[in-house]
């Protein structure tokens, strides 16, 4: 079978080992080190269970080691003494297995733990699972069905049979986000989900609990075989242990999602429960940083780390119905959503940043000035909305106070980056795109499109040309690595188009609002507001994706399913699959790409992977504008805009992150999706 994602996908029931603590010599690198816990369920603890200490492979399909084995008491006591890697950034990992005993060898003599070969599920069918890294370690882990349900979304991606393996920094990442879903000291909703701007105020928090439930079915009830057939992805093997069923689900949240809420529901141990089927089990998880910094944020770009600089259209205002004018600030946020050392960095000339974002080659975050304001502002932002800035990645500032000026420079929007250090702006109150080469801002020059009205996405290929969408005149016009203009794309749906995002192979794939106008003569938000208002009663016509040959031919019709409603941001993950951000209908369409080995069976390039005309909704999205995917395989949205916006502040406040549901991709975004 095929190797994805830092997971041997291959059958490995490894060889069984006898059960008992490891009292080993410590081999020279590592240090002794302990750690007690218990195994439960809700309140419920489960003696007899075979509880394992991994440290997860380091690299795509390396094998996991074993550091530590021993059986819980009948308690759900354990302990595990074992020898920590000297490696600070290993991932260190806990599974409990209830099945029957496994017979012990006496005559054979007891190996070094490192030495002993992993184990991932015994005979039994329960595995339960909590991360020990990317936090302290607790007094006492807990290990129950929310810790499962943490580890199954935040390492979908790197979790197979073989047990958990892949790249940094993606499986460091992503074992540091798993604490933000489970708390392991005690077993309960960890506080990033427990509070706002999460808690109470989306459903996010009561379908983790129901997810723990669905998994409850099997460990205390008798609904096992119900529970694999139904989490079995089409064209997969059969999940055969409850870690392996949620992770299944992770992978295709869409799947048999009514049947499994049925069947969680009859296990309603921890609360409070979703009390209807979601269309999907997507676990979508706020950020707001400092919770007075995200006003309108536009865009992401993710730097070699998994960190994400995020645009800002206004300065923060809680209120809606004050004026606010344009933002000066950039955002940085860890993987986990805490604001980076220093973070937000002002400077550089920034003032009501929109769309445009992105890192080079060289690590320096570009933002793009649009000049967004809301009513009321004194500010004359014609002589700021024509610039763009520059950070390091520390966040100090590069470009002048005033930005980066000329060069045909005219309220920028989407901003894109080559390996070859060159970086791109397109135009929108202009003619045509920025060119930067090597990143050096004093030998930019413009470079005009004239196929082109109100330049807006921009998104590099593979060979480092340049597409960039017009979407004054529904039109893609593609530049050659040195500017040179290549050839100019019509049809194949083209309405209003905005994002753009290439993948693998070269195609590109264009979103289509099929009625947003971007405001290039207009900062305020009075146009945009009208038109998206005017969309909200449904899926408007032309709201679609068009699929683009490399050579410039676009497919004969657009994609118009699976939760499209008014199409902003775009992107491509590691598998080729194809993600869409809507300006509207609280919901993220996802369609099979290029690849289809990675779809199911059966389905077509453009196809719908989420669900047909909801898609993978959530209430914890607004509308959403930039959409892109970080080395964890986690989707990040930006909650730009309120879903009823007012027009003196009509800015969101958070960052929506689907934890665990895209394949990973390498960062910063250079030229196509490739897998770390």
């Amino acid at each position: 079978m095929r190797r994805r994602h830092g997971v041997l996908l291959t059958a490995a029931l490894l060889a069984q080992l006898a059960a008992g603590p490891s009292h080993a010599a410590a081999p020279a690198g590592w240090d002794p080190a302990g750690q007690c816990g218990v195994v439960r369920s809700g309140d419920t603890p489960l003696g007899g269970a075979e509880v394992t200490l991994y440290q997860a492979g380091d690299g795509r399909g390396a094998a996991p080691r074993v550091l530590a084995r021993t059986r819980s008491a009948e308690d759900g006591r354990f302990t595990l003494d074992y020898r920590r890697p000297r490696d600070p950034n290993a991932v260190l990992y806990v599974l409990a297995d209830l099945g029957p005993a496994p017979t012990r060898a006496p005559a054979a003599p007891e190996r070094a733990p490192q030495d002993r070969p992993p184990r991932h599920g015994p005979d039994g069918p329960v595995t339960l699972a909590a991360v020990l890294s990317g936090a302290g370690a607790p007094p006492e882990l807990v290990v129950n069905e929310r810790t499962t349900v943490a580890v199954a979304y935040a390492l979908a991606r790197f979790t197979g049979p073989a047990g958990v393996s892949g790249t940094r920094p993606g499986l460091q990442n992503a074992a540091a986000i798993a604490h933000n879903l489970a708390d392991t000291g005690t077993g309960d909703i960890a506080a990033p989900l427990a509070t706002p701007p999460n808690g109470a105020l989306t459903s996010t928090m009561a379908e983790f609990n129901t997810l723990a439930n669905l998994l409850a079915s099997c460990v205390t009830g008798d609904a096992c075989d119900q529970l694999f057939d139904l989490a079995r992805r089409p064209g997969h093997e059969r999940p055969r242990d409850t870690l392996r069923a949620a992770v299944d689900i992770a992978h295709d949240p869409g799947h048999n999602a009514a049947a499994l809420f049925a069947l969680a529901d009859t296990t309603p141990r921890y609360r409070p429960a979703l009390p209807a089927a979601p269309d999907a089990w997507t676990v979508a998880l706020r950020y707001d940083g400092n919770g007075r910094e995200l006003d309108g944020p536009g865009n992401i770009a993710f730097d070699a780390d998994g960190n994400a600089w995020v645009s800002n259209n206004y300065g923060y205002d809680a209120d809606p119905a004050h004026p606010v004018c344009g933002g000066r600030t950039v955002l940085k946020f860890t993987p986990t959503g805490h604001d980076a050392p220093g973070a937000p960095y002002t400077g550089g000339g920034l003032y009501g940043a929109g769309f445009g974002i992105t890192v080079d080659a060289r690590g320096s975050a570009w933002v793009a000035n649009f000049g967004f304001q809301g009513r009321g502002c004194p500010i004359d932002p014609t002589d700021l909305e024509r610039s763009l800035s520059q950070f390091a990645p520390d966040g100090t500032p590069l470009s002048p106070p005033e930005g980066w000026r000329g060069h045909g420079i005219a309220q920028p929007q989407g901003m894109a980056a080559d390996r070859s250090g060159t970086v791109w702006a397109a135009d929108c109150g202009g003619g045509g795109v920025t060119r930067i080469p090597d990143g050096d801002a004093t030998r930019a020059r413009e470079v005009p499109t004239p196929a082109l009205s109100k330049p807006f996405g921009a998104a590099v290929d593979p060979d480092g040309r340049l597409w960039v969408s017009g979407n004054g005149n529904d039109s893609v016009q593609v530049l050659g690595p040195d500017g040179t203009a290549e050839r100019t794309v019509t049809g194949g749906g083209l309405r209003r188009p905005l994002a753009l995002a290439t993948d693998s192979k070269g195609y590109a794939w264009v979103s289509n609002s099929g009625i947003l106008p971007v405001p290039c003569a207009d900062t305020t938000a009075d146009n945009l507001t009208t038109a998206a208002l005017a969309g909200d009663t449904g899926p408007r016509p032309g709201a679609s994706v068009t699929l683009i040959a490399p050579d410039g031919t676009p497919a004969p019709a657009p994609f118009t399913d699976g939760g499209l409603f008014l199409p902003w941001g775009i992107a491509v993950d590691g598998d080729d699959t194809v993600w869409v951000a809507n300006f509207g209908g609280h919901r993220v369409a996802r369609l099979c790409g290029t690849d289809l080995t990675a779809c199911p069976p059966g389905h077509r390039t453009g196809q719908p992977l989420s669900p047909p005309g909801t898609g993978y909704s959530s209430d914890a999205l607004e509308r959403n504008t930039g959409l892109q995917i970080d080395p964890s395989g986690n989707v990040w949205l930006a909650n730009n805009w309120r879903t009823v916006p007012v027009q003196t502040n009509p800015g969101g406040h958070e960052l929506v992150v689907l934890i665990g549901a895209a394949a990973p991709v390498r960062t910063p975004a250079l030229g196509g999706p490739a897998q770390p």
